[in-house]
């Protein structure tokens, strides 16, 4: 991308479309396209295709979603399966009419089986069941991810599904409603602090494995991957195969650990009790990154400084001392 290019990014305000919005601003790109919901509602076609033609984005990341934990995706399966496949369609096929040069589709491991083998390499997408809990936002990725391929072979056009592991950072939920494991872990902590509590409930039994990736390290992966040279970025986009490459960290953690350093990092010094009533998910969910690791990208931040700048952000998000 040059330092002037146009580039949409869709879902600005959101963990992954904020911390993209930093790393280009970063980098000193020049010329970043950003919607609010209120000036651009992504489910409005005709709104989207105005704006496509209006703006013309020689490149655009599709991070706009909706995205929650295992209560709201219990809650609203149908707003999560709707919402997604109506804004993705939108973009993708206003970034096809405008000719957009790159699209960077942004999905989710939630994409891959339930038992899937660990670590999970690309290949296992559509192998076996998906975890019941977040099937329907599931599904709706996973056809964004066929779009994008069949796009690619019927228009010629290049568009590229990227798949991260768990997310966290700055501008994350912290809804307990509806937020996901990490967050959720540090807004109870924090409460727990405030409240001078000895103890800190936690969902399942503590066992599941999960890896987590620094949001501001996914947005470095995400302009590395628009920057690749023609030859390696075409690489990840054959016909006899879904143009889709994980991002994350290649290591992962108990809960019972990751609620053991948010504990560490924010200060308390209770007890943590595990709910056994509250669902597990998914038993390991580990991404087999080695083909980004091959292209000469890995991650920067550890996971204990992923957490403290987290809560340092989240304390103003919180209104916590």
């Amino acid at each position: 991308m040059k330092i002037d290019s146009r580039i949409y990014i869709a879902g600005h305000r959101g963990l992954v479309g904020s911390a993209i919005c930093r790393e280009l601003e970063r980098r000193g790109y020049t010329n970043i396209l950003t919607r609010t919901r209120q000036e651009l509602d992504l489910l409005d076609t005709v709104a989207v295709n105005n704006f496509f033609a209006k703006e013309k984005p020689e490149y655009v990341v599709l991070a706009a979603a909706k995205v929650g934990g295992i209560l709201a995706n219990n809650t609203y399966p149908a707003e999560f399966i709707r919402d997604n496949l109506i804004l993705q369609t939108n973009i993708i096929e206003a970034s096809r009419m405008n000719h957009v040069e790159r699209l960077l589709f942004l999905g989710s491991s939630c994409i891959y089986p339930k038992l899937a083998p660990q670590p999970i390499p690309e290949s296992a997408l559509l192998t076996g069941p998906l975890e019941p809990t977040n099937r329907p936002y599931a599904i709706a990725k996973i056809a964004g991810i066929e779009m994008c391929w069949s796009y690619n072979r019927q228009y010629g056009t290049k568009y590229l599904a990227a798949m991260p592991t768990n997310l966290y950072g700055p501008n994350d939920n912290f809804d307990l409603a509806n937020s996901h494991v990490l967050p959720a872990l540090i807004r109870k902590t924090a409460e727990a602090v405030a409240a001078g509590d000895d103890t800190v409930t936690v969902w399942g039994t503590g066992t599941p494995r999960r890896e987590l990736l620094y949001s501001d390290d996914l947005a470095q992966a995400c302009v590395f991957l628009l920057n690749l040279d023609d030859a390696r970025y075409g690489s990840l986009l054959l016909e006899d195969a879904p143009p889709l490459i994980n991002i994350g960290t290649g290591e992962d953690v108990t809960i019972r650990e990751l609620a053991e350093t948010v504990a560490r990092v924010l200060g308390f010094k209770g007890r943590l009790v595990f709910d056994h009533s509250k669902p597990d998910g998914t038993p390991r969910k580990l991404m087999d990154v080695s083909r980004l690791h091959q292209l000469g990208w890995r991650h920067a931040t550890e996971l204990e400084q992923g957490i403290r700048l987290t809560w340092e952000a989240a304390r103003k998000q919180l209104s916590f001392k």
